[in-house]
This record gives C-alpha cells, sequence and structure tokens, in this order.
C-alpha cells in the first residue's frame, strides 16, 4: 500500500524532532542542567524565585541545598492564591488553567497549574512526538487518513476570578486548535459533557458514523467505552467497526489487567499498542518502538527530573538525586520541576530505569499505593504481575480490585484482602486464591519471606464482587469516567469497608 501524501508531509516535518530525540538521547544530563537553569531564570522575579534567590543559584547542588522538596500539602496556599487570579507567584506568566484531580489517596481535590509554557512545550509537544515516533517505526502508516477516537474528562468553570478548571484531558482539549478538532473524535461538544454516562452513549453514537483510524484514552474507561460500541452495533470486533484502526495509545493505569481484553475485540496481530506516562503535571515519558514494555523519559519538555530511592523515601536519610546518578532496577518516587511553577514536587509516582542509555523506565506504582504493614512491600507492579499470570492460568477476565491489609489482633497472624470485580470469573475460586498467593511470592521476596509457613502473613482473603461494584462506588464518590481510578492498594481500610458496605 503506497504511503499516503499526508504521510510524506507529516515524515517531512516530524524528520527535525527526531534529530532533537536524538540529541537529548545523546547528551541528556546537558540537556537537563540547561533546562534548569533556564526554569530559575524565567522564575528568578516571582515570589518563589526571590524567596529562594534564584538568581544566585548556578548549579544543581546549590538548588538542591536551597529549595525544599514539596508536595500538594505544602503548594496548596500559593495555588489557591493563584486561583483566585495573584500572578508571578511561582512563575511569571499568568496561570489560566487548573487541572483538577481529586488524586487516587484522597478525596479532596487537586488543583495542579497548567502554564501557557506547559501547554505548547509539553503536553501539545508530547502529543506531536508520540504521532512522530509511530511513524518513524511504522512509515506505511494510514493513521492520517482517518481519525483518532480520544476519550477525555469533563470541565467547570471557575468563574469568579477568570480562571478555569477540568481534567487535564478537558483542558487540553479546549485549547486546541482550530484544525485539530478535524482529526479527533468526539466533537469538542461531546467530548466536554459533564454527565459520563449520557455522554459515553453520545460518543458511541457519533464515533461509529466515523473513519476511526487510532484510539487514545485510559484503559479502563476506553475498555468501557468500546464495549459499549460493540454492544450498540452488534459486532464482535472492533474492526468491523472501525476497519482502518491501527493503534490505541494509552496510560493513567497499567494496561497488564486489561491486555487480554483487548487482544479479544481487537484481534489482529500487527494492532499496535503504544503506552504514555503522562499526568496532569506534565507528560513525563512514551513508548518509542513497537512491541516494547519501557518507556523512553522525554527530557526537553520544561521538565527537570529527580528521583528519590524509595528505600529511603520518608526517612531522615531522603535525599533526591539527579538523572546521572540513578541505578537501573531500584526503585524511585519521581520529583519534577515544571514550566508550570511547579518547584521540586513529589507527584506521588513510583519508577524504575530499565537502560540508562538512552533513559527509559517502567511505572511502578504509586508512593502511597502500596501495602507494607508487615514489612512485605507490595508494590502495583508486584499485584498486576501476579494477576495477569494468574488470570492466564485461570482463564479469568479481571475488570477492577483494590487491596487492603488484615491487621493483626491478638494472636491473629496479618494477610491482605483483596476484592476483585470478574468479567469472566474463575471455575475454581479456592485455587484462584492460592495461585495468586504464589504468584506474589514469585514476584517478591519481601512477600514470600513473610508467608514462609505463615509466619507473619496468613493466606490472603479474596472477595468475588457483584456486579459493577466499583463503578458504583465511583460514581457515589463522583469519580466517574475521564481520568478517574479505583484505588490498587494501600495501608489502610478505609476504600475496603466502603466497598464492602456496598456489596
Amino acid at each position: 500500500m503506497p504511503i499516503p501524501l499526508v504521510n510524506s508531509i507529516a515524515s517531512w516535518f516530524l524528520k527535525k524532532r527526531i534529530h532533537q530525540m536524538e540529541l537529548f538521547m545523546k547528551y541528556p544530563n546537558e540537556v537537563q542542567n540547561e533546562l534548569l537553569k533556564d526554569l530559575l531564570t524565567k522564575a528568578r522575579n516571582t515570589e518563589i524565585g526571590k524567596k529562594y534567590h534564584f538568581g544566585e543559584i548556578n548549579s544543581y547542588e546549590t538548588f538542591r541545598e536551597r529549595v525544599p522538596i514539596q508536595n500538594y500539602e505544602d503548594y496548596q496556599e500559593v495555588i489557591e492564591r493563584s486561583r483566585k487570579g495573584e500572578n508571578n507567584i511561582f512563575w511569571p506568566t499568568p496561570i489560566r488553567w487548573f487541572a483538577k484531580s481529586s488524586g487516587t489517596t484522597s478525596a479532596k481535590s487537586k488543583f495542579i497549574p497548567v502554564s501557557q509554557d506547559s501547554l505548547e512545550e509539553c503536553h501539545y509537544a508530547a502529543g506531536k512526538d508520540l504521532l512522530c515516533i509511530y511513524l518513524n517505526n511504522n512509515p506505511q502508516s494510514q493513521m492520517f487518513t482517518g481519525k483518532s477516537l480520544r476519550l477525555g474528562g469533563s470541565k467547570e468553570l471557575y468563574q469568579e476570578n477568570g480562571t478555569s478548571y477540568g481534567d487535564l484531558s478537558a483542558i487540553l482539549i479546549d485549547n486546541m486548535p482550530f484544525w485539530a478538532e478535524f482529526s479527533s473524535t468526539p466533537s469538542n461538544e461531546v467530548s466536554l459533557m459533564h454527565d459520563w454516562e449520557y455522554k459515553m452513549q453520545a460518543i458511541v453514537d457519533e464515533t461509529i458514523k466515523e473513519k476511526v483510524t487510532s484510539l487514545a484514552g485510559v484503559p479502563s474507561w476506553m475498555l468501557v467505552l468500546l464495549n459499549n460500541v460493540l454492544e450498540t452495533t452488534r459486532k464482535q470486533s472492533l474492526f468491523e467497526v472501525w476497519p482502518h484502526l491501527e493503534a490505541y495509545f494509552h496510560g493513567g493505569v497499567s494496561f497488564e489487567p486489561y491486555a487480554s481484553q483487548y487482544q479479544k475485540i481487537l484481534p489482529k496481530e500487527d494492532f499496535r499498542f503504544y503506552e504514555i506516562y503522562n499526568a496532569s503535571e506534565g507528560f513525563f515519558a512514551c513508548q518509542d518502538h513497537n512491541d516494547t514494555k519501557d518507556l523512553l523519559l522525554m527530557l526537553d519538555y520544561g521538565i527537570f527530573y529527580e528521583f528519590i530511592p524509595m528505600d529511603e523515601y520518608g526517612t531522615n536519610e531522603e535525599m533526591a538525586i539527579p538523572l546521572n546518578e540513578v541505578e537501573i532496577g531500584k526503585n524511585y518516587a519521581v520529583v519534577i520541576t515544571t514550566n508550570a511553577g511547579l518547584w521540586r514536587y513529589k507527584i506521588g509516582d513510583t519508577i524504575r530505569f530499565t537502560n540508562l542509555n538512552p533513559y527509559r523506565i517502567k511505572v511502578s506504582g504509586r508512593t502511597k499505593h502500596h501495602i507494607n504493614v508487615f514489612g512485605e512491600e507490595l508494590i502495583i507492579e508486584n499485584a498486576e504481575s501476579a494477576l495477569k499470570k494468574v488470570c492466564l492460568m485461570t482463564n479469568c477476565e479481571i475488570i477492577d480490585y483494590t487491596v487492603a491489609p488484615i491487621f493483626m489482633e491478638g494472636k491473629e497472624k496479618g494477610a491482605h484482602e483483596w476484592i476483585v470485580e470478574f468479567k469472566t470469573p474463575p471455575r475454581d475460586f479456592d485455587n484462584f486464591t492460592k495461585q495468586l498467593d504464589l504468584a506474589l511470592q514469585e514476584v517478591n521476596s519481601d512477600y514470600e519471606a513473610k508467608r514462609y509457613n505463615n509466619m507473619t502473613l496468613n493466606m490472603p482473603t479474596v472477595h468475588q464482587a457483584r456486579k459493577d461494584l466499583f463503578y458504583d462506588w465511583l460514581k457515589k464518590n463522583d469519580k466517574v469516567g475521564g481520568q478517574h481510578k479505583v484505588p490498587r492498594l494501600s495501608n489502610s481500610r478505609t476504600y475496603l469497608e466502603e466497598l464492602l458496605k456496598m456489596e
């Protein structure tokens, strides 16, 4: 099949960008140091810049000594001032947009500043780069002959002071160039609907009439949409609805629990799944080759990176390190400084480096989303690796899950308690529980040690959730759709107890 003319034109524009990527891959630390210097220079006359004397900082070491690491609670006061119209607090240009996130660890909303610089130099630049990388890897692609089906959130206006807030996806959609809407579906009007259930059917009705060549969105919610498409059209495969569909760009939650379900509705060996790593705070990494499992860390989006080793996280020895000091295989909490005015900000994610030349990573979980009540250090990456293996062994499919500890009481030992909602449940539930326990021991030596002869931990307890339990919980907490996620692992029983009461 001949390469479409549009691909030839796009490739001509994108070649220059491929060269720039090669430069930051070849000189990563120089690029990052120059970027930090530029951020400090731009913000030296802001309130925060004057407080920490940015104009006098001429090295990373000074920056690390002078500027404290902060989380959202530390930043909340200045963000609220910015939302009320104050300028030049943490970034020199006015902040007009705030990406609203309820977070996965708290019901309280977070409002992450989004500057014009971060929109253009990070979020939109990343979208272009993703296409650039994909086309470079798949020169015969016909993607540009159709539309991308994007699944985002809704937007609300914070009207009192002229600033606005909403899901990041809604902010991006609302600020896209007018021509961008022609290459995507559904329309902006449908994309920004607030009522998720009404919006879902509206998306189905609009998109099944289009020539869709790619998908983009969070795996959990995209799967709900695609199943609705099949139900509405009475088709078995998405290729019966969109025969030119060739790629799915996904991020937000791990793809592993949903992989088998996607393969059933997208039954083509050459269909491409491309993972991205982005958040309200910025776009960080993306898959840069077909059929790989790690992500290229993007180093020139206006984000300076630091990393806290997780074995030091939350201790008196905690200290962030720069990119050139990281090690392969170690678990790190991510700290960012951005062109939206977040300075040494903990985003709450953990990653592992799989390669240092260039820097490639895997997202391993959340700093607050792990279970370490008994010294077992169970992280999301462990849980989902084990679930994937057990689902294949027992021929079952999972929709959602959450895990919490059963605390020791008297002489009774602790355990982990799971609630799992299945699309296809296992035939032998006891065997599923046994195999899950064994799989967790295989991927986590700390868990294995605590399970040895039931020394500290008993066999896990697994509940089979009723249909739509997690959806109903999200709806009850006003977290349906968009980028909202079910909390996977927790050191407390709060989420689990709430779900058990709804059974």
